[in-house]
C-alpha cells in the first residue's frame, strides 16, 4: 500500500500485519515475512508463525482500542516487556527515521512487540489520542491509522466511507414519500 512520505510508516507496518492477520488468521510465515520485508523490517527466520500471529494479535487489541488511557497502558505493558533500542537509521531512498534494533537472540515476536510499543506509544504521544482505529463500514473492520488534523477518521479508505454515505442515502430516499 502508498503511504504519505511524512507519514508514520511504523504504524501503517502495523496496520498492514493486523489487517493481513484479520484477513487470513492462518498465514505463513512466508505471507508476514512479505509485510516485513515490505516495511524494510529483518528476516523473520524459521520462528513460530502461530507466536508471530499472536503478537499481532496483541498490537490489533491495541489499535482497535478507543479510550487514550487503556491504549497507553497497554502500549506501556509492552514496553515493559519488550524493550526497544530506538536508534536513527535511514531506509534506501527514505528521510532519516527512529526504528528499533532487532536485540542479539530476540525472537521476531519480541522485536515486533518492541516495535509496536515504541511506534504507538510515539504516536499517541504526539497526537494526545489513539489516532488508530477500526472502519466503521458495516461488513469492514479493517485497522487504520489516522493522520488527518481535523475529524477523527472513522473509515479504513474514501471507498469505505463513500459506501456508507451512499447507503444512508439511499436508505434516506426509500423512506420519504413519493412526490
Amino acid at each position: 500500500m502508498a503511504y504519505a512520505e511524512d507519514g508514520p510508516r511504523g504504524l501503517y507496518f502495523l496496520a498492514d500485519l493486523a489487517n493481513l492477520v484479520r484477513d487470513q488468521p492462518e498465514v505463513g510465515l512466508a505471507g508476514l515475512q512479505a509485510v516485513v520485508t515490505q516495511h524494510g523490517g529483518p528476516e523473520l527466520g524459521p520462528a513460530s508463525a502461530a507466536r508471530l500471529r499472536e503478537a499481532v494479535g496483541e498490537i490489533a487489541a491495541i489499535l482497535g482500542e478507543k479510550d487514550e488511557d487503556r491504549a497507553a497502558e497497554a502500549i506501556n505493558a509492552l514496553l515493559d516487556r519488550y524493550p526497544s533500542r530506538p536508534r536513527l537509521t535511514r531506509l534506501p531512498g527514505r528521510p532519516w527515521a527512529v526504528h528499533t534494533r532487532t536485540p542479539d537472540g530476540a525472537a521476531p515476536a519480541e522485536w515486533l512487540l518492541g516495535v509496536a510499543g515504541l511506534a504507538l506509544a510515539l504516536w499517541l504521544g504526539d497526537r494526545g489520542h489513539c489516532a488508530w482505529g477500526r472502519c466503521a463500514a458495516p461488513g469492514c473492520g479493517r485497522y487504520f491509522i489516522d493522520t488527518g488534523r481535523r475529524e477523527p477518521q472513522r473509515y479504513c479508505s474514501t471507498a469505505c466511507g463513500t459506501r456508507v454515505r451512499v447507503a444512508a442515502h439511499r436508505a434516506k430516499r426509500g423512506t420519504e414519500p413519493a412526490g
